[in-house]
């Protein structure tokens, strides 16, 4: 049978954590709703801070949650082998005015996986590309690794 050994992360191997992925899960809840979708971010390590872009239709249930500023969380992971290790930051999404981007804020967008601005074949006039912060007022993280009996 299995046995895990947990482990909490200090503040550097949470933040390393963080720089090291470009992407992970980010989940809001608006009432009894909840809603969770895959991100690409960029880590300032200095701030504790994660910039997002996302981008929504005018009827898609992203933009409805988004509009209601809602509590979130966002999940950082891996597993490899017999190790597994998860960062989760709670807190609330800080949505960033275009008249407030400055190059640092711009270089940070940059980190993300996915690029700032993209082109599509044809026109996307519904889309809306907004800009997030998201400086987390809990930020934990943990490595489990599991031992397997070698019979």
């Amino acid at each position: 049978m299995p046995t895990n050994s947990e482990v909490e992360m200090s503040s550097t191997e949470v933040d390393a954590h963080l720089s090291r992925h470009e992407t992970g899960v980010l989940a809001l809840a608006r009432d009894d709703a909840p809603y969770a979708i895959p991100i690409s971010y960029g880590y300032d390590a200095d701030e504790r801070a994660l910039y997002l872009r996302l981008v929504s239709t005018p009827d898609s249930e992203k933009r409805e949650f988004l509009a209601s500023t809602p509590r979130a969380r966002v999940v950082v992971y891996e597993d490899e082998d017999d190790e597994y290790a998860s960062v989760v930051g709670v807190g609330t999404l800080e949505r960033v005015d275009l008249d407030e981007l400055t190059p640092e804020t711009i270089s940070q967008y940059g980190e993300t996986q996915r690029p700032l601005f993209e082109i599509w074949a044809d026109d996307k006039p519904d889309l809306d590309i907004e800009l997030y912060r998201f400086a987390p007022e809990k930020l934990t993280g943990r490595t489990v690794v599991v031992e397997r009996d070698k019979t």
